[in-house]
C-alpha cells in the first residue's frame, strides 16, 4: 500500500516534472526496493516499509543535528523538505500520552517490575506501537516508569 502510494505519487511528479520530488522518490523507491531484495521478498509489507522509511527519516534528521547552524541554508532547507515528503507516508506517531497509557498496561500484563525487565518491556511496546513510536523516547518512559 505505502509502495504503491509511493510510485503513484512519484508518476504525479513525473507529469509536474517536480525535479526535487521525482528525485526523492525515486531514492527513496530504491531503498525500499532494496531492502525486499535483502528481505528476499518481492515488496515489503506496509510495516517493513514503515520501517525502512522511518530509517531514512532518523538518518535526515542526524545530519541535519550534525551540521546544524553551521550548515548551508540549501542543504537544510532540502533536508526539511525530504523529512516533510517522509512524513506523508509515516503513520502518525504516538503522543508522550499515548505512549505513557500503551508503556503502563504492557508493564501491568508483563509483570515488570523492575529494570531488569525493560528488555521485555521495550520489545512488547514497540512492537504494539508499530513503528509509530521513537525507540529514544520510549526508552526513556520506560526507564522512568520501572525505576519508580
Amino acid at each position: 500500500m505505502i509502495e504503491k502510494k509511493i510510485y503513484s505519487d512519484y508518476v504525479v511528479a513525473l507529469k509536474r516534472r517536480n525535479k526535487e520530488r521525482i528525485d526523492f522518490l525515486s531514492f527513496v523507491r530504491s531503498e525500499l526496493q532494496n531492502a525486499a531484495l535483502q528481505a528476499k521478498k518481492d515488496a515489503l509489507d506496509d510495516s517493513g516499509a514503515c520501517g525502512v522509511l522511518s530509517k531514512l527519516k532518523k538518518r535526515l534528521e542526524d545530519a541535519k543535528a550534525i551540521v546544524g547552524a553551521s550548515g548551508t541554508k540549501d542543504f537544510l532547507e532540502k533536508t526539511d523538505f525530504e523529512i516533510a515528503i517522509l512524513m506523508e507516508y509515516l503513520p502518525k506517531a504516538l503522543s508522550e500520552a499515548e505512549l505513557t497509557v500503551l508503556i503502563g498496561e504492557t508493564i501491568k500484563t508483563s509483570g515488570a517490575s523492575s529494570i531488569k525487565d525493560m528488555g521485555r518491556v521495550m520489545k512488547e511496546v514497540i512492537a504494539k506501537a508499530e513503528g509509530r513510536a521513537d525507540a529514544k523516547i520510549t526508552s526513556d518512559l520506560v526507564k522512568k516508569r520501572l525505576s519508580v
